[in-house]
């Protein structure tokens, strides 16, 4: 690498990192944002103000409801079963009359408040938050790919976020030799209690299979002494428990293997001294759980005692007053991969090394949206452990997309050793304003809040977007002014920051490589030791860094963008670095170089086979004036006119005509730049110029495509 230099000497040319796993789960389902349907209703957002209703919903944007209105989605592909996330109005209830293709269904959604408007006010700094729910219902007949499903109020105003369409496949069979536990007396139909023929099932099945039917089940209080026994369902739509309390029990011999069915709770309130969970202590070794749909309860997993080499993936964990899951201490060898978690009221996933250190375990491949209090992913002490391939979206109020931190909240604690390894994780719009430092909280966050940080943190293959104020942040939260140490950002690429890139607010050091950064808000360092006179923290460049080397030179005053939509340059191209394709493109003149801020660089289609298109996806529906088309700037480029047409979609599959076929004149001359204007109202997410003719070359041809908010 050569010797290390001062970031503020400058940056040397970005490395692309190597490929890399995508990020986040894979899931069962499709999610249609409401902002990007067809609505009679009206759009709300972005904001990021919290206690806003706009600002917990996913892309900080929802679509609100009257009465008699109604939201339509494009159906993505093939389904029989739709989930709504949604809010109404506290103390409401209400339905949703649903149509497909424009038919009305027999059945109805319901809508509720009863379990959102959660005030934890014990917490400093919190407010009213916990707006949005989620209601799920199967269609009773296949949709399939560009069917249209709707959604309309019919009477309660509802606000809708967002909606996943499913294919639920038929109930499964019961396994041979299992024991069900409708032998055993429980009622399907969710009327009679079913505890104790849940409890007498899983003593008849001790090393084998209880089963549990299709139906609704209620239990009245929590099982325990659950130990080396499956408890499987036909599937997760199909065989439901209905219960508040479904595992609790402080140890077991282990061999548990949770799997295929719901456990929906009854939780209206956070109140931390209940163990309202789906399981409160421990599985014991070598258990699993897999497959499930856990909703309104406290916490899905709190997690004590001994479950070392526990497996947790394919879940739903969704609307949960606190955190999704908790390894609460002494956990070895866990791995929680491939869930989904939407709309937790705490942490979604969170390792605490309390009494004992949570080792070797890790968060992989898991998608988090909509946290609503803290962290998208918290690792608050603990010796080696991973955070690799999540995708994290939407965090709210308190805290950051991931938290590497000492906090120790109570003792005995055991801080951050070893390795902690944070790879390859996707943050879209995470990081928040924290009212209690009225100050902002980054994406990614290192926090000595308790004590220094002397593990190997290793930040690698990072994808940082639109976080409303900074992407990496070094802080020692508590105010005692704890060095973070041996820290390595290898491999980020930041877009669209709302302040800076770095905030470093103390003592300590770390080293930078193949950081890239775009759209940076005020200035791409922050370094102002918190206490003042702390002690100072060194940026350390180890090559391949661009597009953040300035720094905020005034320590007295924070770079704000305001709490609340973070404000943008109204000047600002909207196309820069989004993700473009085409129909079709020439050797290296790929469809990018069309949106990556150098007029040097073009994209150019295939030749000879008009009509050619690029695409750029804004990455949300934005309202657009004008355009910028610009072909390179030397006088090597000879005069030419291209025939375009401007098209524009919101779910990137409808389109609609914003400008017909025009000659647009490209001269060297002056500048090779033509100016395209937009009606009035035209609001698209993706941008499409179809080019019919170039006079100058047989191709479509664009070395910069821009795209303004302002005429």
């Amino acid at each position: 690498m050569g010797a290390a230099v001062a970031l503020a000497a400058g940056m040397l040319v970005c490395l692309a990192p190597a490929a890399h796993a995508a990020a986040g789960a894979t899931l069962p389902f499709t999610s249609v944002e409401a902002e990007s349907a067809t609505t009679t209703g009206t759009r709300i957002g972005p904001d990021y103000t919290q206690g806003a209703l706009a600002s917990e919903a996913s892309g900080r944007q929802a679509v609100r409801l009257g009465a008699g209105r109604r939201i339509e989605f494009t159906v993505p592909r093939a389904a029989n079963a739709v989930n709504v996330a949604y809010s109404v109005p506290d103390g409401q209830s209400g339905t949703l009359n649903v149509y497909v293709n424009g038919t009305r269904l027999s059945k109805t959604l319901a809508v509720t408040s009863k379990y959102s408007y959660v005030d934890t006010g014990w917490i400093p700094g919190s407010k009213t938050h916990h707006f949005y729910d989620n209601a799920r219902l199967l269609l009773g007949q296949n949709v399939q790919a560009g069917d249209r499903v709707a959604f309309e109020s019919t009477g309660t105003q509802v606000t809708v976020d967002v909606a996943d369409f499913e294919q639920v496949a038929a109930a499964a069979t019961q396994p041979a030799g299992s024991v069900s536990v409708t032998s055993k007396g429980a009622d399907p139909s969710g009327q009679g209690d079913s505890t104790q023929a849940f409890r007498d099932a899983i003593a008849s099945a001790q090393g084998g299979v209880v089963w549990i039917p299709p139906g609704d089940y209620r239990l009245t209080s929590s099982l325990g002494g659950v130990q080396n026994v499956t408890l499987q369902g036909a599937g997760s739509w199909h065989s439901v428990v209905h219960t508040s309390r479904f595992i609790d029990q402080s140890g077991s011999s282990g061999g548990v293997h949770i799997k295929d069915f719901a456990v929906i709770g009854e939780v209206t309130e956070r109140v931390d001294s209940s163990p309202d969970n789906f399981v409160n202590g421990s599985l014991g070794p070598n258990s699993s759980v897999s497959g499930m749909w856990i909703q309104h309860l406290k916490v899905g997993l709190w997690l004590t005692g001994n479950n070392d080499n526990l497996v947790v993936e394919n879940n739903r964990i969704l609307d949960t007053t606190a955190d999704g899951l908790n390894l609460n201490g002494s956990a070895k060898g866990v791995r929680v991969r491939n869930n989904f978690l939407r709309n937790q009221g705490d942490d979604s996933l969170a390792m605490w090394s309390l009494y004992a250190p949570d080792t070797n375990s890790s968060f992989e491949n898991n998608t988090i949206s909509q946290p609503n209090l803290a962290n998208g992913i918290a690792i608050y002490g603990g010796t080696d452990i991973a955070v690799r391939n999540n995708l994290i979206s939407d965090t709210n109020a308190l805290g950051s997309g991931i938290a590497i931190s000492n906090q120790k909240f109570l003792d005995p604690f055991n801080p951050l050793a070893g390795t902690i390894s944070v790879d390859g994780n996707t943050l879209v719009r995470t990081g928040a304003m924290n009212p209690n430092w009225n100050h902002p909280m980054s994406a990614l966050r290192v926090d000595s809040y308790d004590s220094a940080i002397n593990a190997t943190v290793a930040i690698t293959n990072t994808t940082i977007t639109d976080s409303p104020y900074s992407a990496f942040e070094f802080v020692s939260g508590g105010g005692q002014g704890y060095p973070v140490r041996n820290v390595t950002v290898d491999g980020a690429t930041v877009r669209n920051t709302g302040t800076v890139v770095v905030q470093a607010e103390a003592q300590g050091a770390a080293v930078f490589r193949n950081v890239t950064a775009s759209g940076v808000g005020s200035a791409g360092i922050y370094n102002c030791p918190y206490p003042s006179g702390s002690g100072s923290f060194a940026l350390t460049d180890g090559g391949g860094n661009s597009g953040w080397n300035s720094t905020w030179s005034d320590c007295s005053t924070w770079p704000q963008p305001g709490q609340g939509n973070p404000p943008q340059d109204p000047n600002r191209n909207l196309a820069k670095g989004r993700p473009a394709t085409a129909t079709g493109s020439q050797d290296v003149y790929t469809p990018g170089k069309a949106v990556d801020g150098d007029a040097n660089s073009y994209w150019e289609s295939t030749n000879n086979a008009f009509p050619q298109s690029l695409t750029v996806d804004l990455g949300s529906a934005e309202s657009v004036r004008r355009l910028v088309l610009k072909l390179p700037p030397s006088s090597a480029w000879g005069a030419r006119t291209q025939t375009v047409a401007v098209l524009g979609s919101t779910d990137g599959s409808s389109y609609s005509t914003v400008a017909g076929p025009q000659g647009y004149r490209f001269d060297p001359a002056t500048g090779n730049t033509a100016t395209v204007t937009l009606p009035v109202g035209t609001d698209l997410r993706y941008l499409r110029l179809t080019v019919t003719a170039n006079t100058g070359w047989p191709a479509g041809q664009f070395s910069e495509v821009e795209a303004y908010s302002t005429s």
